[in-house]
């Protein structure tokens, strides 16, 4: 129990999103969510995923771009991630 204590104080989020561990965890979920459809855990999935793959992809964790193209590629990325959640979560009904 103190060895996931620590991991968990000690690692950052993309630490956390990279490691195999976490990886079999999240896909195991996805796998029960999909077969007992669990609408609300695939799209808290979705969009825990897809936010960290926009931050992933603006650099914002190395700040090897400019701040603007960052700003620009986060905001379009998450509004991107926003909009299928409204959509899925108010506009279409099952």
């Amino acid at each position: 129990m103190n060895d996931i204590l620590d991991f968990l104080t000690n690692a950052k989020i993309m630490e956390l999103a990279s490691d195999t561990r976490v990886l079999f965890g999240v896909g195991l979920l996805f796998i029960l969510a999909v077969l007992f459809r669990w609408k609300f855990i695939l799209l808290l999935l979705f969009a825990v995923s897809g936010t960290l793959a926009v931050i992933r992809y603006a650099n914002l964790e190395s700040g090897q771009a400019s701040l603007d193209k960052n700003l620009l590629t986060f905001g379009i990325g998450t509004l991107a991630v926003a909009g299928v959640l409204i959509y899925f979560l108010f506009i279409r009904s099952d």
